[in-house]
């Protein structure tokens, strides 16, 4: 992913780890060589969540919302606990809510009350994915992890901003 920058080729060494070895190199060479590389360790991650009516649907005992929430939860104290950084956009009719990035079990546990405490919207605008996607790349300006969570019950016309997302970010939907 892009957490990874090509920082030198040196010549193998016994303890090195023949999956790194560079065979177009080793073939000019003719020795091998290995890559190293610089670890981005400080990734900010995004969760774009897109919390319309249609997300209010499921069982008599688990709702897609709850699904999307235990995720979220679970997700961003994975990514915190490292020193990383998680934000959030929530997203219903319009992008409403903006939580910055930022690191911690405190910040988790705000995200997760913010989303637990939101009420349910059964009168919201129809979801226009392209909206929101259009509106996060303007939030969004440091090339991130982007998670987009949805079901994809939207007007048609968002597969053009997605790909153009997916240029810029590292994007899981």
């Amino acid at each position: 992913g892009f957490g990874l920058d090509l920082a030198d080729l040196r010549e193998y060494q016994l303890h090195d780890d023949v999956r790194h070895i560079d065979w177009n190199v080793t073939a000019r060479m003719q020795a091998p060589y290995v890559r190293e590389y610089n670890e981005d360790r400080e990734v900010t991650a995004w969760f774009m969540l897109d919390l319309s009516p249609s997300i209010d649907f499921g069982s008599m005992e688990i709702k897609k919302r709850t699904v999307l929430i235990e995720f979220i939860g679970v997700l961003s104290r994975r990514l915190t606990r490292y020193g990383n950084r998680a934000g959030v956009l929530l997203y219903g009719g319009g992008v409403d809510t903006v939580i910055h990035p930022r690191s911690g079990r405190r910040h988790v546990l705000d995200i997760l009350n913010r989303l637990m405490g939101r009420p349910e919207t059964p009168n919201a605008p129809e979801t226009d994915l392209s909206d929101f996607i259009n509106t996060a790349r303007q939030i969004i300006k440091r090339r991130s992890l982007v998670f987009l969570i949805s079901d994809f019950i939207s007007t048609p016309g968002w597969a053009k901003p997605l790909a153009q997302m997916a240029q810029r970010h590292e994007l899981v939907a």
